[in-house]
Parts: structure tokens; sequence; C-alpha cells
């Protein structure tokens, strides 16, 4: 269940928010005149929210290329790749 607060909440109770934040690796939802305003959370949760987002980002450029008749067979892929790793190791 997500944590709501009201904004006083971050000048009067911040260790309290800063702990269930960190403990739970949840974000907290500020609200201002009881409308939500902010929402914190720890740098490591919105860092791996981020790295979704640029994930979702690259899967949508990529079914793009694929759905526009652009793009090379998997298998042609992964050879290169191999042939690739093979330079690699001979190094």
């Amino acid at each position: 269940m997500p944590m709501i607060r009201p904004s006083s909440d971050l000048r009067n109770k911040y260790n309290e928010i800063s702990e269930f934040c960190n403990q739970y690796q949840e974000p907290v939802f500020i609200t201002k005149n009881g409308s939500g305003d902010l929402v914190v959370m720890t740098n490591e949760l919105y860092e791996r929210l981020c790295g979704k987002s640029d994930l979702h980002r690259l899967l949508d450029e990529g079914l793009a290329t694929v759905n526009t008749g652009h793009g090379r067979p998997a298998s042609e892929v992964f050879s290169d790749l191999e042939k690739k790793l093979e330079f690699s190791a001979d190094v």
C-alpha cells in the first residue's frame, strides 16, 4: 500500500520518510493542499526505474525497426557476435 504524506512531513518527519524509502525501496507520495504534488524515493529506486524506462524505449525502437522491414536475421547477428568474441579471445 503506498505511503501518502502531507508536504509538512518533509520538514517535520524527514528521517521517518527517508527510513521508509530505504527500508522498503518504495516511493512516498507527498501531497500539497490535499492534491498529489511530489514523489520521494531512494536514488537506487530512481535509477532502477530510469533503467526500465530506457530498456522499454530501446525495445520500442527495436520493434519499430523490425516492423518497418529493417534489421537483420538473428542467426546473422549471433554469427557476427561469435566471430567478434572469438577474435577477442585470441587477443
